[in-house]
């Protein structure tokens, strides 16, 4: 693999002929590092010729573990761990004046779709409001390069963190430059992750089950946490901005991994284990899908990525959206924020869950 950011001479032409000038010292900013990916791309990143790690996160206890396994590695970069908010502007500003980072690897996200359907203003201030405070202020500061996690939930999303990750993508392609490149990768599933059903499926069969899958026919794309790290950091050795999308394997039925992890684990499905079927929950669909359909894919040369191209973004109508959307999280205007979500994300389906909470609020509005 290419280096992240080199200190000798050769590397920094290498560097300069990919992304243009680089500031000699600079640094990597990782946002959401104590988080599963981020984590993982921060023990990665440490080994190479990053000159020093920027660790920010809003969970102190996550973001201590971190910064304890990076001690723990020989010749680790420097790394600094900041306890904060990606929405908080100031901070980002001090941030970028202070260390200056030539990449942002922005992996900051609330993701866990049935929470996040009983909080979509959190996710929205969050995943939206959050990626927009960091795509301005690596604008303003040129940063090189910016590189965001996104998530297959993000194409025709019937979930509020499903859309939220698509505004993110959005907000990106708004704020892409040529001196601030700005991109979203999207990833299936991520085995292992925290949050993901692995963990879940190894605690429930170690206590003897059930082993509890939504719907016999529901199927997502899996990729593991080496493999998310690898295209990520592919992702940020690309040329230009704008999305790209890991190149998954084939769909699994969520059932289907479920029996392997039990006949693994020395068990007999159905009978020694049980499987038990509950429903789809609220924001939850059957099948995941990677690309929208007036999406249009390119290779990229890399066999880990294909480029996505869409239609271009109205850019004045967008950011007027968006001041919509800031201003229905402000005032907790969820009904505001809900036909905005549409007007944005036409494709996206608000689930039952979401439109009855818009219900008392909007009797309320309109007494």
């Amino acid at each position: 693999m290419a280096p992240i950011i080199g200190r000798q001479d050769g590397r920094v032409a290498w560097y300069r002929r990919q992304w243009g000038p680089m500031r000699l010292g600079g640094s990597i900013l990782i946002t959401g590092a104590g988080g599963s990916i981020g984590s993982a791309l921060a023990k990665k990143i440490a080994q190479s010729d990053a000159r020093r790690l920027i660790l920010l996160d809003n969970a102190e206890h996550e973001l201590h573990e971190i910064e304890l396994g990076l001690d723990a590695i020989n010749r680790c970069a420097l790394h600094t761990a900041v306890v904060g908010d990606i929405c908080d502007a100031a901070l980002l500003a001090e941030l970028f004046d202070e260390y200056r980072p030539d990449i942002v690897y922005h992996a900051a996200a609330f993701k866990h779709v049935p929470m996040m359907e009983r909080n979509a203003l959190a996710a929205i201030r969050n995943n939206v409001l959050g990626t927009l405070a960091l795509a301005r202020a690596a604008s303003q500061h040129d940063i090189a390069q910016l590189v965001m996690i996104s998530t297959d939930k993000a194409v025709n999303p019937t979930s509020a963190m499903g859309v939220s990750k698509r505004i993110a993508e959005l907000v990106l392609l708004r704020w892409n430059s040529a001196s601030a490149q700005m991109k979203a990768l999207r990833l299936g599933n991520v085995l292992g992750s925290r949050g993901s059903v692995v963990p879940l499926f190894v605690e429930q069969i170690s206590g003897g089950g059930p082993v509890t899958v939504t719907h016999p026919d529901v199927q997502r794309y899996f990729v593991t946490l080496h493999e998310a790290v690898d295209a990520i950091l592919a992702a940020g050795n690309q040329n230009g901005g704008g999305i790209f999308v890991s190149k998954p394997a084939e769909a699994i039925k969520i059932v289907d991994l479920a029996r392997q992890m039990i006949r693994d684990a020395g068990f007999v499905a159905k009978t020694e284990i049980p499987i038990v079927f509950t429903q789809l929950r609220p924001g939850d669909k059957l099948a995941e899908e990677m690309f929208f359909a007036d999406e249009s894919v390119e290779p990229t040369g890399d066999d880990k990525l294909r480029r996505v191209r869409g239609p271009q973004i109205a850019v004045e109508q967008f950011d007027a959206e968006i001041a919509a959307l800031a201003e229905s999280v402000e005032h907790r205007d969820l009904v505001g924020l809900v036909d905005t979500l549409v007007r944005i994300v036409p494709q996206y389906e608000p689930s039952k869950m979401v439109c009855s909470e818009t219900k008392p609020l909007a009797r309320t509005a309109s007494k």
